[in-house]
Formats: C-alpha cells, structure tokens, sequence
C-alpha cells in the first residue's frame, strides 16, 4: 500500500507531467528543424530536354538550380542534330529538390571510332563479313595482278591506304583492294 502512495504524490505528478512535455517539446523540435533542413514539399519539376541543344539544356539546367552529368553516348543517329539530348534520368515532369542532378545522354559529333580489323590476306568473303560485323561498308573493290584471286591486299578509307588498328569512325565505307588471281 505504500507504494500506491507514492504514486499519488503530488511531486511525481508533477515530474511526470514535466517529462511528458520535454519528451513532447523536443519532438516538435526534431521534427520541424528536420522538415527545415531537408526542404521538404520544396520540389522542382524536372523540365524535358529531349531534343534541346546541349547548351541550351545546361542554361535551363543552371536556371531551375539542378546539376547536369552528361553521360558518353555510343550511338550515333544522323537524324538527330549533334550534341543534342536524347534521353535524360530523372524524367521529365518528376519532383526532385534544388541541387539534384540530371544525367543527359547526348548525341555525339559523329560516329564512334573503331580500330580497323586487320583483313589483309583473307578472303574476301571472310573480310566482308569480319568488317560488316564490326559496322563498316564495303563500298567498292578493285583488281590487281597478284597470285591469291579473291584475297585482301589492301584496305582504302576516302582514298587512302589504311593499317590494322587505325581508327576510323563507324558505319565508314572502306574499298578493298583484292588479287585477280594473275602474275
């Protein structure tokens, strides 16, 4: 029964009381410096940028306070303009804070380089498909006297000899320079 008397005191009432409103206190202030610090519901529409030049991108970027990334794109599509956004992560139209950033896949300049597969003395057939394989087009061939009929003696690009491992761009037409089976 003592013990119940303690509980009815008025100096632990009055601790209990204090407790619950420091407890209360101190999570009323946690909770609103946190909504403070975090900038929560201050959200920024992300703007679509597919098909924007790539500075034209960065200024709307720079104006609505978002970082930019731009990301090395492989594909080259020649319907699409140089240098401008193909595809962008977030989306468009999703909420993200100030400061986020955006990472841009932009069209490259031209076509990616490729190192030249070395195709010299090989068939022509083989060298045909080694080098559509590899994305190239053959575009012509030309015949000159020597013993292997059909086989690889040079590689042209825009008129010039060209070594394996030289690089030139991808989808290039190349010529091949083959033996007509003579002296």
């Amino acid at each position: 029964m003592k013990i119940l008397d303690h509980f009815k005191s008025n100096s632990l009432t009055k601790q209990i009381f204090l407790m619950l409103v420091i407890v209360f206190v101190t999570f009323f202030l946690v909770y609103n410096s946190l909504k403070i610090y975090t900038k929560h519901d201050r959200y920024i529409v992300v703007p679509n940028l597919a098909g924007k030049n790539l500075d034209e991108a960065i200024g709307i970027l720079d104006y609505n306070k978002l970082r930019y990334e731009v990301l090395d794109s492989s594909k080259f599509f020649v319907d699409i303009p140089n240098y401008s956004v193909m595809s962008q992560i977030p989306a468009e139209l999703e909420l993200v804070k100030k400061n986020r950033k955006i990472y841009l896949n932009i069209n490259p300049k031209d076509f990616q380089k490729v190192s030249l597969p070395n195709v010299i003395q090989i068939t022509k057939r083989n060298a045909e498909s080694i080098l559509i394989a590899l994305g190239f087009k053959v575009k012509d061939y030309t015949y000159i006297d020597n013993i292997g009929k059909d086989m690889v003696l040079d590689v042209l690009f825009d008129g010039e000899k060209i070594l394996p491992g030289q690089k030139i761009p991808m989808n290039s037409e190349v010529d091949l320079i083959l033996g007509n089976g003579k002296k």
